[in-house]
């Protein structure tokens, strides 16, 4: 049975008369004035239709109803005001399942490489990683945040981006020990050089090559008999010699430092590709969520500056 709020209005100006014995004292502990008080208990009592305490100048004690009441509600309402602080503490507390869905390469190559210092953070978090590279349905399959490259595609989720990454271009030593070292972009289509593709998801053609050198952009129209629709399998046939890749150097720093791939290239490295993480709503972040976002950011943050060092 549906129970009008407008009946409970007033209860705890009622409650913390009681406890402070007079409406003065009441009204400062609420912030209220003696009158404001006086009058949010003489409101309670008219929508109970009951009189609740007899006043006099100088005390006010308890009707026989406001006495029933008392014994019989105040208990209700204490209960309910426990409830309602375990729930607040509850909410800003980091616990329970986190379901994240997640980029391939950026869950492989970054952030499995990482997560060790946020388990133990929150041992109280239980984190579930969907790796694809879609973005799916994050409300239905029950997905508190996804994280993906590429500019954000149309929908109702929050779109926050994390960071944008650098397009470089890379072989393996073996392959230029085999077919030499362009030495500029254009080389890659007048000498014929063996570009591995990547297939856009959106359009579902090999991404076009660009390279960007501050405000000047130059599209080179390369040829490959390899396309690929897997960031990691990409990677893995630039690094086995099978040809020339444009990568993302988020996800393979360690590859340019070990010396397993080159950066053919190192002037035009400005183009420029976002990584974003989508969730739900910007209200009421669950605190599991919020500590990982914060985690994700610092991570990235720290990443940085070794890039390119």
């Amino acid at each position: 049975m549906a129970v009008d709020s407008r009946l409970f209005s007033g209860l705890g100006v009622f409650a913390a008369v009681l406890e402070a014995g007079n409406f003065v004292r009441a009204g400062e502990a609420l912030g209220l004035t003696q009158s404001a008080v006086s009058r949010s208990v003489q409101r309670f009592e008219e929508r109970l239709g009951v009189r609740l305490l007899e006043r006099t100048s100088k005390t006010i004690r308890l009707t026989e109803d406001g006495e029933r009441f008392c014994a019989e509600a105040l208990p209700l309402f204490s209960q309910l005001g426990e409830v309602a602080e375990g729930m607040v503490k509850a909410a800003g507390k980091a616990r329970g399942r986190l379901r994240i869905n997640v980029e391939p390469s950026f869950a492989r190559l970054f952030l499995a490489t990482r997560l060790a210092a946020f388990l133990k953070a929150y041992p109280e978090v239980r984190l579930e990683l969907l790796v694809r590279e879609r973005l799916g349905d994050l409300v239905a399959e029950g997905i508190d945040a996804a994280i993906l490259f590429g500019e954000p595609v149309p929908s109702a989720l929050i779109a926050r981006r994390l960071l944008q990454v650098h397009i470089l271009t890379c072989a393996s030593p073996d392959y230029l020990a085999r077919c030499g070292r362009p030495r500029k972009p254009a080389d890659l289509e007048a000498e014929k050089h063996e570009c591995l593709l990547f297939r856009d998801p959106a359009t579902g053609k090999p991404f076009p090559w660009e390279f960007h050198r501050g405000r000047k952009r130059l599209s080179v129209n390369v040829t490959g008999r390899v396309i690929v629709n897997d960031a990691l399998t990409y990677v893995a046939l630039c690094v086995a010699g099978n040809g020339v890749a444009q990568l993302i150097d988020l996800t393979i720093e360690p590859l340019l430092k070990n010396g397993k791939l080159i950066n053919l290239f190192p002037e035009w490295t400005d183009e420029l590709f976002p990584l974003y993480v989508y969730y739900p709503s910007r209200h009421s972040v669950p605190a599991k969520l919020r500590v990982f976002l914060d985690f994700l950011v610092s991570s990235l943050e720290a990443e940085r500056p070794r890039l390119f060092a």
